[in-house]
């Protein structure tokens, strides 16, 4: 697991961790604030992007006030952590995981999910031990992981090069973290962006996340 490895940052909401249904049901109680209508899954893969509130602004045909997206973002979390306890790992998850570290390359996690709330998540499933290290977000959300990426990586130098590096992502801004911080990406179809979406970002896009690794793999070589 030295700095000559392949290196994956894993984002984990609708990645690692398949939470779409939490995660339309909170988006959909945030709505509710408003007076919108509730969305689908397809809807959403559709229009979401970051910073989040040029998706309200989507939906809205404005950008919401910021008091608008105050109430708005503290009704989502609220909703989304009541309702994760019934979400699980990505099928295949924990073999790919475990797969990656025997075969002596390193792996880390860096979510937009707020750090306090992720690193038990991530714990109670057991799998904490196979990754470097594993950050979320800090300071205000609804932003781009750019600058995220950029400290994760920074804070894994003499361990990770970032030419070797490839981040596996359900949203387009998981290409543009990596490449603003010297990385690969491989954007993956479970989460939530659509096909159509996760290709204009201009990198590989996979069906599943054994396709991912595996194009991490080639990409990283």
């Amino acid at each position: 697991m030295g700095k000559s490895g392949a290196h994956i940052v894993w984002d984990w909401n609708g990645t690692l961790f398949h939470d779409n249904e939490a995660i339309i049901g909170a988006t959909n109680a945030a709505f509710a604030e408003l007076g919108l209508e509730p969305i689908t899954l397809e809807q959403y893969r559709a229009l979401y992007c970051v910073p989040v509130p040029k998706f309200y602004e989507r939906l809205l045909g404005r950008l919401p006030t910021d008091a608008e997206w105050l109430v708005m973002d503290e009704v989502f979390h609220r909703y989304y952590t009541e309702h994760r306890v019934r979400c699980a790992l990505t099928d295949g998850a924990v073999d790919l995981i475990t797969g990656w570290a025997s075969a002596g390359h390193s792996q880390s996690i860096l979510s937009m999910y707020g750090h306090d709330d992720l690193v038990p998540l991530v714990r109670g499933f057991g799998i904490e031990a196979h990754f470097l290290r594993v950050d979320g977000r800090t300071g205000p959300s609804g932003g781009s992981k750019a600058e995220h990426m950029v400290r994760h990586l920074g804070a894994l130098a003499g361990a990770v090069r970032p030419e070797r590096t490839v981040v596996i992502g359900d949203a387009a801004d998981d290409a543009v973290a990596a490449r603003h911080a010297g990385a690969r990406a491989v954007l993956y179809t479970g989460g939530s962006h659509g096909r159509a979406s996760l290709e204009e970002a201009g990198v590989p896009v996979v069906d599943t996340l054994a396709e991912a690794v595996a194009e991490a793999q080639r990409l990283a070589a």
